[in-house]
């Protein structure tokens, strides 16, 4: 449930309610909004007094959330969440788009500051690659590890950039903390518990990527798991679904951010590369998106796509980067949003 307050409730009126929150063995989640500030009540309810609380200085109402993701649904938030990220702050959310861009790992030091250059130079925000790589074959390149978190250090000193990457286990997350400004959940670890609660618990923004075969309520399930533990910075990526279509790699179902926009108050990201599996789709799909709803993309691009270590099929160049922008911002624009 939320508790209401009423439009010029004082700091301490709203700290009385999380005072009699927490009587009630409650945890509460303060969400301050443009015009009123409403209180999220986490924990088992059927001990709670309700009446206690409605009849408290400048409590409006309580209302029941009936969605099963209570903290990300829009009955706690109407308003969108933005999202800063990064040494210069870029917002994932609200009016305006962002594109974060990079390979699909770190390889050396000269391949990833070149590429950071490179994705900078086109307009992106942030730079996504992988240290630690989670592979389907254990036989495939699982990435340079720790050494790769030093050259992703590196490189958003050099360049700026937020930088993105992915966190594979719980122990690995001090360290990443540490080299990266946002925490990528990959699809195959969406349900991993444990990794989510883990997350939770650090204040570093959150990017969940849905699972293969993960449905929306499921997704956003994940995603309660990182807000419950105290983290409310979390993004949510849309990058395809495994279905019996074999002329991609995933199918990108789009109609799901605009359901996505509707359900929660979360940032939304479409990930083209791994949604389609082909470089000569993303594009076109990085395009549908932004028209869509999306809040951002997070694309694979690389140098040499074809000596790539990893997911060279579906990178783009920089330059086929470089030209796609201008065109994500005229659609941005012609929506009502920017890049």
């Amino acid at each position: 449930m939320i508790v209401v307050m009423k439009p010029g409730a004082t700091p301490q009126q709203v700290q009385h309610v999380v005072d009699l929150i927490r009587e009630f063995g409650l945890r509460e989640h303060v969400i301050c909004g443009t015009d009123r500030t409403v209180v999220a009540c986490i924990g088992d309810k059927r001990m709670v007094d309700k009446g206690a609380i409605e009849t408290a200085a400048m409590v409006d109402r309580i209302v029941p959330i009936l969605a099963p993701y209570k903290m990300a649904s829009t009955e706690v938030k109407t308003d969108r969440s933005r999202i800063e990220i990064g040494p210069g702050r870029f917002p994932i959310g609200g009016t305006k788009v962002g594109v974060i861009a990079g390979p699909c790992a770190v390889e050396n030091r000269d391949q990833l500051l070149r590429t950071a250059d490179a994705v900078k130079a086109a307009g992106a925000i942030g730079l996504r690659a992988g240290a630690f790589k989670p592979r389907t074959s254990p036989y495939s390149f699982q990435g340079l590890g720790m050494e790769g978190l030093k050259i992703l250090a590196e490189a958003r000193q050099a360049t700026g950039l937020a930088v993105v990457t992915e966190v594979v286990s719980v122990e690995q997350i001090p360290a990443v903390v540490e080299c990266a400004d946002v925490l990528q959940v990959g699809a195959r670890n969406m349900q991993n518990y444990p990794l989510l609660d883990a997350v939770g618990r650090t204040r570093t923004p959150v990017l969940l990527k849905r699972g293969l075969s993960a449905t929306l309520e499921e997704f956003l399930l994940a995603a309660e798991y990182i807000l419950n533990g105290g983290n409310t910075q979390v993004i949510l990526c849309e990058r395809g679904i495994r279905t019996y279509e074999d002329y991609v790699r995933n199918t990108l179902p789009l109609a799901s951010v605009p359901e996505l926009n509707d359900k929660t108050h979360l940032p939304v990201l479409v990930d083209p590369s791994h949604g389609t599996g082909h470089a000569h789709l993303v594009p076109a799909m990085s395009r549908a998106a932004i028209a869509a709803g999306a809040d951002g993309l997070i694309i694979e691009a690389h140098l040499d796509p074809e000596h790539a270590m990893s997911d060279g099929g579906q990178s783009i160049t920089p330059a086929v980067l470089g030209e796609l922008m201008p065109v994500l911002k005229r659609i941005a624009q012609a929506i009502g949003r920017d890049m």
